[in-house]
């Protein structure tokens, strides 16, 4: 069985789209190729690796309430490739988006499913995930405290010839369950996907969140979108890179 699993994020690096694609591919078995979806120019990429494939799995974020417009381009080109070439394979979708409410992404799931209806295609179903944002921000975070332990360990080996004290080791085992229990429900429907998408039926369309209150998820998204407000939009996008006009 061999899977597809398309990156829609028009970002270069450290999408949450990425983030939860990897999570999907953990847990679908067979032959699996990745590939990211930015610019006309990875069509050809995609497309080739169609003919063969037995599922494909869009993972993309919410734009206004709808598929990213460079994703709709290729759809377009899609549907005439896989007619043309009489192709039907399934098709799956994860939707994130900033928003908390993990049903937000409905629009965009009926988009897909139309798609595959115009285009001859079998709609498998798709997980819709709300917060995907501070999902991906707590990812981003985790990295860096994974790379401060281990800095931390090389120099506490140099110093006493321990390399991890159990103050770290409690620190960071402590992260680690903080971000598991955050992504319960995002892990819990992947996982479900996953047994569809190796058996080949239909998931259905669910809906889930990251774990916390509504409350504190206001907060904390009022003031992450405050603070990249004042890198123009920069900051977990381009890494503080500037941005020349038109790019993506």
């Amino acid at each position: 069985m061999k899977t597809v699993f398309i990156n829609g994020s028009p970002k270069k690096r450290f999408c949450a789209s990425a983030y939860f694609l990897f999570w999907q591919r953990l847990f679908t078995g067979g032959r699996k190729v990745t590939r990211k979806l930015r610019t006309p120019a990875d069509y050809d990429g995609i497309l080739q690796e169609l003919p063969d494939a037995q599922a494909v799995v869009f993972s993309l974020p919410l734009y206004v309430d709808g598929v990213p417009s460079h994703v709709l381009r290729f759809m377009e080109r899609m549907e005439a490739f896989c007619q043309e070439k009489g192709l039907r394979f399934s098709v799956y979708c994860i939707a994130n988006n900033g928003f908390i409410e993990g049903r937000q992404n409905e629009p965009l799931m009926q988009t897909f499913e139309h798609f595959c209806a115009r285009a001859g295609l079998v709609w498998g179903g798709g997980v819709g995930i709300g917060g995907g944002v501070m999902l991906n921000v707590y990812r981003i975070v985790y990295l860096v405290q994974i790379a401060l332990l281990l800095a931390g360990a090389v120099l506490n080996a140099i110093n006493t010839g321990s390399f991890f004290t159990r103050g770290a080791l409690q620190s960071f085992g402590e992260n680690t369950a903080v971000i598991l229990f955050l992504n319960l429900g995002v892990l819990f429907y992947l996982i479900r996907m996953g047994h569809h998408i190796r058996k080949g039926t239909f998931s259905g369309k669910r809906y889930t969140r990251i774990l916390v209150p509504s409350f504190l998820f206001i907060l904390f998204a009022d003031a992450f979108f405050l603070i990249a407000s004042l890198f123009e939009g920069g900051l977990f996008r381009g890494w503080l890179a500037k941005k020349k006009y038109g790019e993506a």
